[in-house]
Protein backbone atom coordinates (compact mmCIF):
# COMPACT_ATOMS: atom_id res chain seq x y z
CA UNK A 1 0.00 0.00 0.00
CA UNK A 2 1.00 3.85 0.29
CA UNK A 3 4.22 4.43 1.17
CA UNK A 4 6.08 8.01 2.18
CA UNK A 5 9.69 9.20 1.30
CA UNK A 6 11.44 12.54 1.91
CA UNK A 7 13.22 12.10 -1.49
CA UNK A 8 12.78 9.72 -4.54
CA UNK A 9 13.97 6.54 -4.02
CA UNK A 10 15.97 5.03 -7.24
CA UNK A 11 13.38 2.71 -8.46
CA UNK A 12 10.85 5.32 -8.41
CA UNK A 13 13.25 7.74 -10.74
CA UNK A 14 13.16 4.97 -12.95
CA UNK A 15 9.12 4.90 -13.27
CA UNK A 16 8.79 8.54 -13.45
CA UNK A 17 11.50 7.90 -16.47
CA UNK A 18 9.56 5.45 -18.08
CA UNK A 19 6.34 7.44 -18.10
CA UNK A 20 4.43 9.24 -21.16
CA UNK A 21 2.26 11.60 -19.08
CA UNK A 22 2.29 13.16 -15.80
CA UNK A 23 -0.19 15.49 -14.07
CA UNK A 24 0.53 19.00 -12.81
CA UNK A 25 -1.44 20.42 -9.66
CA UNK A 26 -1.05 23.75 -8.75
CA UNK A 27 -3.26 26.68 -6.46
CA UNK A 28 -2.89 30.09 -5.47
CA UNK A 29 -3.99 31.52 -2.28
CA UNK A 30 -7.51 31.98 -3.57
CA UNK A 31 -8.72 31.21 -7.26
CA UNK A 32 -9.38 28.26 -8.85
CA UNK A 33 -6.90 25.11 -8.60
CA UNK A 34 -5.32 23.86 -11.90
CA UNK A 35 -4.17 20.02 -12.44
CA UNK A 36 -2.63 19.45 -16.24
CA UNK A 37 -1.66 17.03 -18.05
CA UNK A 38 2.02 16.88 -19.39
CA UNK A 39 3.58 14.73 -21.68
CA UNK A 40 6.10 15.16 -25.07
CA UNK A 41 9.49 13.70 -23.19
CA UNK A 42 9.59 17.45 -21.17
CA UNK A 43 10.87 15.93 -17.60
CA UNK A 44 14.20 15.64 -15.87
CA UNK A 45 14.60 13.98 -12.61
CA UNK A 46 17.69 16.16 -11.83
CA UNK A 47 18.29 13.90 -8.53
CA UNK A 48 16.24 12.44 -5.69
CA UNK A 49 14.86 16.01 -4.99
CA UNK A 50 15.34 17.74 -7.86
CA UNK A 51 12.61 17.54 -11.19
CA UNK A 52 12.69 19.87 -13.86
CA UNK A 53 10.30 19.64 -16.40
CA UNK A 54 9.70 22.16 -19.56
CA UNK A 55 5.98 24.01 -20.34
CA UNK A 56 5.24 24.54 -23.47
CA UNK A 57 2.81 26.75 -25.16
CA UNK A 58 -0.85 26.04 -23.95
CA UNK A 59 -4.23 27.49 -24.22
CA UNK A 60 -3.30 29.39 -20.67
CA UNK A 61 -1.06 30.05 -18.32
CA UNK A 62 -1.85 28.57 -15.05
CA UNK A 63 1.05 26.99 -13.65
CA UNK A 64 3.08 30.27 -14.16
CA UNK A 65 0.64 32.21 -12.29
CA UNK A 66 0.25 30.26 -9.46
CA UNK A 67 3.96 29.26 -8.68
CA UNK A 68 4.57 33.08 -8.85
CA UNK A 69 2.10 33.70 -6.28
CA UNK A 70 2.19 30.66 -4.05
CA UNK A 71 5.35 27.92 -4.99
CA UNK A 72 3.36 24.81 -4.13
CA UNK A 73 3.26 22.46 -6.93
CA UNK A 74 2.79 18.39 -7.26
CA UNK A 75 3.30 16.21 -9.93
CA UNK A 76 1.29 13.02 -10.25
CA UNK A 77 2.24 9.84 -12.05
CA UNK A 78 -0.04 6.87 -12.66
CA UNK A 79 1.13 3.42 -13.86
CA UNK A 80 -0.82 2.55 -17.15
CA UNK A 81 0.83 -0.61 -17.69
CA UNK A 82 2.49 -2.92 -15.43
CA UNK A 83 2.18 -3.20 -11.38
CA UNK A 84 -0.51 -0.53 -10.49
CA UNK A 85 0.74 2.36 -8.33
CA UNK A 86 -0.01 6.01 -7.81
CA UNK A 87 3.57 8.64 -7.55
CA UNK A 88 2.89 11.92 -5.81
CA UNK A 89 6.10 14.46 -5.70
CA UNK A 90 5.26 17.14 -3.55
CA UNK A 91 6.92 20.56 -3.00
CA UNK A 92 8.22 23.70 -4.15
CA UNK A 93 8.70 25.19 -7.47
CA UNK A 94 10.02 27.70 -8.82
CA UNK A 95 9.18 29.43 -12.60
CA UNK A 96 12.80 29.76 -15.43
CA UNK A 97 11.47 32.21 -18.29
CA UNK A 98 13.55 32.76 -21.04
CA UNK A 99 14.47 36.17 -20.27
CA UNK A 100 16.00 34.43 -17.05
CA UNK A 101 20.26 33.84 -16.70
CA UNK A 102 19.25 29.81 -15.75
CA UNK A 103 17.34 29.11 -18.66
CA UNK A 104 20.65 29.31 -20.76
CA UNK A 105 21.96 26.47 -18.64
CA UNK A 106 18.75 24.79 -17.94
CA UNK A 107 16.72 24.56 -21.78
CA UNK A 108 19.55 22.58 -23.05
CA UNK A 109 19.01 19.41 -20.62
CA UNK A 110 15.74 19.17 -23.10
CA UNK A 111 15.12 18.39 -26.67
CA UNK A 112 14.51 21.78 -28.70
CA UNK A 113 11.01 22.41 -28.66
CA UNK A 114 9.82 25.25 -30.28
CA UNK A 115 6.94 27.08 -28.46
CA UNK A 116 8.87 26.31 -25.00
CA UNK A 117 7.71 28.86 -22.40
CA UNK A 118 9.12 28.36 -19.37
CA UNK A 119 10.98 25.40 -16.95
CA UNK A 120 9.48 24.70 -13.66
CA UNK A 121 12.18 23.92 -11.13
CA UNK A 122 10.60 21.68 -8.42
CA UNK A 123 12.48 21.07 -5.06
CA UNK A 124 10.67 18.19 -3.50
CA UNK A 125 10.08 17.61 0.05
CA UNK A 126 7.45 14.83 0.41
CA UNK A 127 7.21 11.50 -2.12
CA UNK A 128 4.07 9.28 -1.72
CA UNK A 129 3.00 6.43 -3.21
CA UNK A 130 -0.30 4.85 -3.07
CA UNK A 131 -1.96 1.43 -4.99
CA UNK A 132 -3.71 2.91 -7.76
CA UNK A 133 -5.64 -0.27 -8.41
CA UNK A 134 -8.46 1.39 -9.52
CA UNK A 135 -6.28 2.87 -12.39
CA UNK A 136 -7.09 1.32 -15.72
CA UNK A 137 -4.70 -0.34 -18.24
CA UNK A 138 -3.86 1.96 -20.95
CA UNK A 139 -2.06 1.11 -24.53
CA UNK A 140 0.68 3.92 -25.58
CA UNK A 141 0.04 4.76 -28.99
CA UNK A 142 2.79 8.03 -29.68
CA UNK A 143 2.68 10.99 -29.20
CA UNK A 144 0.47 13.65 -30.84
CA UNK A 145 2.16 16.15 -33.72
CA UNK A 146 -0.84 18.68 -33.45
CA UNK A 147 0.85 21.39 -31.52
CA UNK A 148 4.58 21.10 -32.64
CA UNK A 149 2.84 21.39 -36.63
CA UNK A 150 1.05 24.19 -34.66
CA UNK A 151 3.80 25.95 -33.11
CA UNK A 152 6.04 25.55 -35.97
CA UNK A 153 3.00 27.19 -38.91
CA UNK A 154 2.75 30.30 -36.29
CA UNK A 155 6.58 30.27 -35.75
CA UNK A 156 8.55 32.62 -33.06
CA UNK A 157 6.90 35.75 -33.94
CA UNK A 158 3.20 34.19 -33.86
CA UNK A 159 3.75 31.92 -30.75
CA UNK A 160 5.10 35.20 -28.96
CA UNK A 161 1.65 37.41 -30.11
CA UNK A 162 0.02 34.42 -29.00
CA UNK A 163 1.40 34.30 -25.53
CA UNK A 164 0.60 38.04 -25.27
CA UNK A 165 -3.36 37.82 -26.25
CA UNK A 166 -3.68 33.93 -24.45
CA UNK A 167 -0.99 33.39 -21.87
CA UNK A 168 -0.60 36.57 -19.71
CA UNK A 169 -2.64 36.07 -16.88
CA UNK A 170 -4.58 33.18 -15.48
CA UNK A 171 -8.16 32.51 -15.55
CA UNK A 172 -8.45 34.65 -11.74
CA UNK A 173 -6.91 37.17 -13.76
CA UNK A 174 -3.04 37.19 -11.87
CA UNK A 175 0.06 37.49 -13.43
CA UNK A 176 2.20 34.61 -15.54
CA UNK A 177 5.24 37.05 -16.01
CA UNK A 178 5.97 35.75 -19.45
CA UNK A 179 7.48 39.08 -20.76
CA UNK A 180 9.15 40.39 -17.87
CA UNK A 181 10.21 39.85 -13.96
CA UNK A 182 7.70 40.70 -10.98
CA UNK A 183 8.32 43.55 -9.26
CA UNK A 184 8.99 41.54 -6.08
Amino acid sequence: MGQRYSAIPEKMIKFIQGQKIFFVGTAAADGRVNVSPKGMDSLRVIDSQRVLWLNVTGSGNETAAHVAELPRMTLMFCAFEGNPMILRLYGAARVVHQYDAEWQSLYPLFNPMLGARQIFDLSIDLVQTSCGMAVPFYDYAGERDQLTAWTMKKGDSGIRDYWEEKNQQSLDGKPTYIFKPSSN
